[in-house]
């Protein structure tokens, strides 16, 4: 740094659950990225988040629902004011899933990502260009670092068994172990068929032999009285006497 240089303020910040490199790791890199890219900034900040607050900050800036690795902040202050080059937030779980597959160290992924996030804040876009951003990184890479340039991004696949989750505000993440099971569990039941029940037997009506209109229904006689028998009481004999009248 020149006698004439303005010290370089560099704000840390983490909301992540995993611990990320801090001014000792790399507060040297960011000193002598300003030397060459930015001379004239006076301060940065690094913020580490966790891969739910950075696919909402990738949402509503990009308008992409899903996590990054990376994301700059261009401050563009007026002149005369305090010059902040502006602000680079990096998930650290998805640079720690990317260092497992470069077979690096976490710090190791998160150099290369301070690296690509600080071109972009001296305005440097690696879609718009023909490659110069890319190969100014790599080239820093090996100057700064003095080591081979990572891969910026590999084939990405996703584990055997996992399945993708559909949480409440519509994003999707992938899940994989108890999650996983739970939305196949779901799925086999929906694909299911309910189980039809037997329809209850009908109850046989047995109906009563009709009559022929034309003959009359016949109807029981009561038996006929039987005979009064009449009792006649005899007479008493008259009883004669001996005299005469």
């Amino acid at each position: 740094m020149s006698e004439n240089a303005k010290p370089f303020k560099i704000d840390w910040s983490s909301r992540s659950k995993l611990r990320g490199p801090g001014e000792r790791s790399l507060g040297d890199l960011l000193n002598k990225l300003r030397t060459k890219l930015a001379p004239a900034a006076e301060g940065i900040s690094i913020t580490y988040l966790d891969d739910r607050a950075m696919r909402k900050l990738n949402r509503e800036h990009r308008g992409i629902n899903q996590t990054t690795d990376i994301l700059s902040f261009p401050a563009n202050p007026e002149k005369g004011a305090f010059q902040h080059l502006g602000d680079l937030v990096v998930s650290l779980p998805v640079a720690e899933k990317m260092a497992k597959k470069l077979g690096v160290s976490r710090r190791r992924e998160v150099e290369t990502l301070v690296i690509h996030g600080f071109l972009h804040l001296c305005m440097h876009d690696h879609a718009a260009d023909n490659g110069e951003m890319m190969a100014l990184q790599a080239k820093l890479e090996r100057e700064l670092l003095e080591s081979e340039p990572l891969l910026m991004s590999v084939k990405r696949g996703r584990k055997p068994g996992s399945k993708v989750k559909r949480l409440k505000d519509g994003s999707r993440v992938v899940v994989t172990g108890r999650a996983a099971n739970a939305i196949v569990r779901k799925e086999a039941l929906k694909k299911a068929k309910p189980v039809k029940k037997a329809p209850k037997a009908a109850k046989k009506v047995v109906e009563k032999p009709k009559r022929s209109p034309g003959r009359p229904r016949k109807v029981a006689e009561a038996p006929a009285p039987a005979p009064r028998r009449t009792v006649r009481r005899k007479r008493a004999p008259r009883l004669r006497t001996g005299v005469l009248g």
